[in-house]
Formats: structure tokens, sequence, C-alpha cells
């Protein structure tokens, strides 16, 4: 794997709705990183298989990948409960988990030139895909709010769900993360613990930038 020298490296962990993809993005555009959220590839290939399930099989899917552009993540298709839900399956997969990797490793170690370096979020950065970034974050918030976050933001789309409803989700979510067999959520010793429950996106924002120049900047 072609790995580019002497860019920034962020790393970010968290459970759903803690703010993590939001701050991913705000990091990137300050710093001019390649941002990718990496669970929108399972997403992506839970889409595929719900269009295309004639063609769907691994051959299929290395292509697919392997010619993937980040805009192709951005769909509104790929926000569907039906895609979620399957895309929640297709991580378990091993082969798919490998394809998914490989595509993440190059995102974090190979970006594009007009990049000065990489930011991904997920659930197994610092711990699997960049155990040697510059800045490991580890982004959460009590349930209570992510809840609250993941309500409002459905709402907002005029999606007809409860509270009571996106309390039972978030909180299967967060039992499936941590508890997979592979590559589960954890806190990496070495990442940094950043509770958002209390803090504004431009308060955590700030305090993010500060963790990052005293990091990156000599």
């Amino acid at each position: 794997m072609l790995k580019r020298k002497n860019i920034i490296k962020i790393a970010i962990d968290s459970p759903a709705a803690a703010g993590a993809g939001t701050q991913a993005k705000l990091i990137s555009k300050h710093y001019n990183l390649l941002q990718l959220d990496t669970g929108r590839i399972y997403r992506y290939v839970a889409n595929i298989k719900i269009r295309e399930p004639k063609k769907f099989n691994y051959q299929y899917l290395k292509k697919k990948i392997s010619n993937l552009k980040i805009s192709s993540l951005n769909s509104k298709k790929l926000l569907s409960d039906k895609v979620a839900t399957i895309a929640s399956i297709i991580a378990k997969d091993k082969k798919i988990r490998k394809l998914v990797y490989a595509f993440q490793l190059k995102c974090a170690y190979n970006p594009p030139k007009k990049y000065a370096g990489s930011c991904l979020d997920g659930r197994d950065i610092c711990s699997v895909i960049m155990p040697d970034a510059d800045v490991k974050l580890f982004i959460t918030a009590n349930l209570k709010t992510r809840v609250l976050r993941r309500y409002k933001e459905l709402k907002a789309k005029n999606k007809n769900i409860s509270y009571q409803d996106v309390l039972k989700s978030v909180k299967k979510r967060d039992k499936s993360d941590t508890n997979r067999k592979i590559s589960p959520l954890k806190k990496t010793k070495d990442s940094i613990l950043l509770n958002t429950s209390n803090l504004s996106i431009r308060r955590c924002f700030l305090k993010i930038k500060k963790i990052i120049d005293r990091k990156i900047i000599t």
C-alpha cells in the first residue's frame, strides 16, 4: 500500500450520535483533510444489496469499492432505516470488512495530494485502521443527550418516529458496537476522551483544535 509521507492523520472513534461526524467535517475543512465517515461504506454496500441483488457478490463489490468516490457516500439513499439494518448485518462479514478496510486504509494513508492529510471517524479507527494517527480522539456523550440529538435530527427530516423508538435503536446500536467479535468499539489507551454532553458544536471544535494544534504544530 502506498503511503504519503508527512501528512496529518486524525482518527476518531465514537458511539452513535455523539457528534463525531459533525466534528470530523469541521476538522477536515479547517485543516484541509480528506474526511471519511467509515460507517457510510457499509451503508453503500447495503444499498447495492438492495438495488442490485443479482449482482451482489464479492467480485462485484471489490470492483465497486475500488472505484468508489467519497462523494457517492453522501447520497440520501444511504440514510434509510432499511439500509442501516442491512449495513449492520453486512458489517459482520469478514470478506466484506476486508474490502472496506482496504478502501479505508487508502483514504487514511494515501489521500489525494490536494489534501494535507486525512480524518476518519468510525468505531475502530484508533484501534485498527490508524493506530499510528497523529491525534486519536474518543468522542462520546451520555445516552440521553445522544438519543435527543438523533431524535431531533430525524424529526427535522420529517421522520415519523418517537423518542422511545430512538432510545431503543441507540441502545441496540451501542450493544452491537461494543460487543461484536470483530473490531468492537473501545477506547484505546492513547486516545483522548472528549465528552460532548454539555458542549456546543463550536466549543467542542475549539477544544479539538487546541488538541490538534498542540500535536502537529512544533
